[in-house]
């Protein structure tokens, strides 16, 4: 995905955390020796699974999607559509409140304000006191004239002006499927994890302490830090006594089985190896051509790819192959030289989350911490300075393998 939140061409002007194109070739050479070997036994499995279950003795790399999505279906079966009758917005959009108000001890409360449509809702984030901090708008359903995809925006920016402190106000933009039938919305978890990003972006946003415009908010942040608040979120989607606060199956209230919550584990990480090793060939690939490549040389950009992918892939296209001619994010969306970042906040974000894991998932004084040293301080200072005051240490790659199921057995 793109970045979560609109003003992706204002930020893009920002510089990285990472200080050097060797730090990051560094940082993915190692996250690919790590990864590789678990990559290697998705691979193994998945052949073993094609040659008996789908008669095919080589598996080609254009018949991977196809038997993967075969296997995966044979070993984790379950519904989408069994799934969604336990995430009603009726009790996601609570429980995801709930959860911000616990770990970071706010309110959140729904006001009455002027709305472009009559589905938005607008809401108020009040400090323990009571006191306004920010605002933020909802829209949550599709429609026919509605831009696609989901994102947050900044209405208004956190800055002094004449009067005193101006409260930041923020878009919470989504396009689930609107309620049928006299009942509410229904979520599929990947709709409940797009609302938890967004709305972490939104967090970065709405409660900020910096009244510097340039720096307020997600304002000034490092375009590879800038997915943190966002993707640490996504964690919270995985706890068991989270899902347990906000499901409720809307025909009996039960909520989520404990069974199909294990199924849905299991999926998330369905050849987790092979698809980080993927994510490292495109960054590798990225840094090198934008870092090293000379178009006057001998080596052409296809020999650049080819090398990275005989040093990093444990799948290699055929030699006809031009994935460089679609690779959009490099070319056309604005990650130049950046889409190690995906992986780099995928670091971040699961090492910060891994103090909750220690510390207790609810824990209000954790909370307290990622606020104060992460989502209040925006752009005012390095993002590798408000990590290391947040986890009193450099980040690590090893809560990601965890979370990722990549350990050793």
């Amino acid at each position: 995905r793109l970045l979560g939140y609109a003003n992706f061409a204002e930020v893009s002007l920002v510089p990285k955390m990472a200080r050097t194109p060797a730090q990051v070739v560094e940082f993915l050479r190692d996250l690919a020796a790590r990864a590789r070997p678990f990559a290697e036994r998705d691979l193994a499995e998945l052949r073993a699974f094609a040659r008996e279950e789908l008669g095919l003795e080589k598996l080609e790399s254009w018949d991977v999607a196809f038997a993967s999505e075969r296997l995966r279906v044979k070993r984790y079966a379950f519904s989408e559509q069994e799934v969604k009758q336990y995430f009603p917005e009726t009790q996601v959009l609570p429980g995801m409140f709930d959860l911000v108000q616990r770990i970071y001890q706010v309110r959140i409360v729904e006001k009455q304000a002027e709305t472009w449509h009559p589905d938005v809702r607008f809401f108020e984030i009040q400090d323990a006191a009571g006191s306004p901090v920010g605002r933020f708008y909802v829209d949550l359903y599709s429609r026919e004239t509605k831009r696609g995809g989901a994102w947050m925006d900044g209405a208004i920016s956190r800055r002094r002006v004449a009067a005193g402190v101006q409260l930041p106000v923020a878009y919470l933009n989504c396009n689930f499927p609107r309620p049928v039938g006299g009942k509410p919305a229904l979520f599929t978890h990947d709709d409940v994890i797009t609302l938890f990003h967004e709305f972490g972006h939104g967090l970065h946003h709405l409660l900020t302490q910096v009244e510097d415009l340039g720096i307020s908010g997600i304002s000034g942040v490092e375009w590879d830090a800038v997915e943190l608040p966002s993707q640490f979120m996504e964690n919270f989607c995985w706890e068991r006594d989270v899902l347990a606060g906000m499901t409720r199956h809307v025909d009996t209230g039960e909520t989520l089985p404990r069974a199909l919550f294990e199924k849905m584990l299991a999926a998330k990480n369905f050849q987790s190896g092979l698809a980080i090793l993927r994510q490292i060939e495109f960054a590798l690939f990225d840094m090198r051509l934008h870092a090293e490549f000379d178009p006057e040389g001998a080596k052409s950009v296809q020999a650049l790819l080819d090398e990275v992918r005989r040093e990093v892939a444990v799948i290699v296209p055929p030699a006809w192959n031009r994935f460089p001619n679609s690779f959009s994010h490099i070319f056309a969306g604005g990650y130049a030289a950046g889409y190690y970042s995906y992986k780099w906040a995928e670091v971040l974000s699961a090492d910060a989350y891994a103090l909750f894991e220690e510390m207790g998932v609810l824990n209000p004084e954790a909370g307290r911490r990622f606020r104060d040293e992460i989502l209040a301080v925006g752009g005012s200072r390095p993002a590798a300075e408000s990590f290391r005051a947040f986890r009193g240490r450099e980040p690590t790659v090893d809560a990601l393998l965890r979370h990722s199921g990549m350990v050793a057995a």
